[in-house]
């Protein structure tokens, strides 16, 4: 049977006897205890404020340098954050320059999302996973934006902090926004994050990875352009209107919790990237080791094959490289538990030795 046309809708929340995903990028580790708080203090239930619950962006400009509440619009998930963002910028400045940069491997929505905004996507290739300076320098300038995603989805990549200094200086001379996704900022092995800064600058989080709250769909944005959280605030009263109030009081308690609960369970991702990194190197294949997130992207070729045939033979459920702008690499996300990890990673052995035998 032929390999049909593979979407992530075929496999974004899928679960059954005996299914291993290695696909969604969806914790499943609790999230902090005192969040369910809320669930006993919250009666009101009216439509709320447009930029988001007051308490919630104070405790999160606590958080950010020089900030206010106002510098905040709370969003449902980092994926409205960007839309809205995108579809704003697009307006500003007319039409010129209207490209917005990636680097591939990007996460699978951001070229959908550019198109959304009546914007067309530029593209640099990274080297090992990690940006090329040296085309992105060539290609930024024709740019009128520019999306960063460090750690990365779909590498697990760190980009270093002399390259993001240098792209903080590019961008702010040559005043080209960049939105900065961070929702993988507290899941970094290597290094405390590095906040990029700028007059131009919009920070993309949400409390999905570090406070395992996903289907809650809790993001936000923040920028000292207030001009410009105005205009997505504006653009959010005539779209969503007010994100999810009873999950806003929710996300509120978990910026109340200790640090502790992150580096508690940054060691668990940390264990479990070692686990699969050398369980896939065992095998021979040729992959980046992750430095944060929980994703590895190994090489494999046919990876629209290997995907719909792990799926098919072994009940196993992974990402094809394609979908992240890469051929012949397949994703792999280690947010499940060891046991999992490793049966998960005995049907991929086994499939990958009836390929060499066949």
């Amino acid at each position: 049977m032929p390999t049909p046309k593979l979407s992530s809708s075929m496999f974004i929340g899928m679960s059954g006897k005996d299914i291993i995903s290695f696909g969604s990028g969806q914790p499943d580790l609790p999230p902090p205890k005192r969040v369910f708080k809320a669930f006993s203090r919250f009666k009101n239930f009216k439509y709320g404020l447009i930029q988001g619950n007051l308490n919630l962006r104070e405790a999160l400009a606590e958080k950010y340098p020089k900030s206010t509440s106002d510098n905040f619009v709370v969003t449902n998930g980092a994926s409205e954050a960007l839309d809205l963002t995108l579809r704003v910028i697009s307006k500003i400045g007319g039409k010129a320059k209207n490209k917005v940069l990636l680097s591939r491997p990007y996460y699978y929505t951001y070229p959908y999302l550019v198109k959304f905004a009546g914007m067309e996507p530029v593209y640099t290739d990274s080297i090992k996973g990690r940006i090329n300076f040296d085309d992105f320098k060539k290609k930024i300038k024709d740019c009128k934006a520019v999306i960063i995603n460090s750690p990365s989805n779909p590498t697990g990549r760190v980009e270093s902090i002399d390259t993001l200094k240098k792209i903080e200086k590019l961008t702010s001379d040559l005043g080209i926004y960049v939105l900065s996704d961070e929702v993988y900022k507290d899941l970094i092995y290597v290094r405390e994050n590095y906040f990029i800064k700028g007059p131009h600058v919009i920070t993309v989080d949400s409390f999905s990875k570090t406070y395992d709250m996903c289907g809650l769909r809790i993001g936000y944005l923040w920028s000292l352009d207030r001009e410009l959280i105005n205009k997505i605030t504006d653009m959010k009263a005539h779209t969503s209107m007010n994100t999810n109030i009873l999950a806003q009081e929710m996300a509120y308690e978990a910026t109340k919790t200790p640090r502790s609960f992150i580096d508690k369970q940054l060691k668990i991702w940390e264990e479990r990237r070692d686990f699969i990194y050398n369980g896939l190197s065992d095998m021979g294949l040729d992959l980046w080791k992750p430095e944060g997130a929980f994703y590895v992207l190994p090489k494999i070729k046919n990876s629209e094959d290997f995907v719909w045939n792990m799926f098919k033979k072994y009940k196993v459920i992974t990402y094809p490289g394609e979908w992240f702008g890469v051929k012949d690499r397949v994703r792999f996300s280690y947010a499940l538990d060891i046991d999992k990890i490793k049966e998960g990673l005995e049907r991929v052995k086994k499939h990958l030795k009836s390929i060499k035998v066949g």
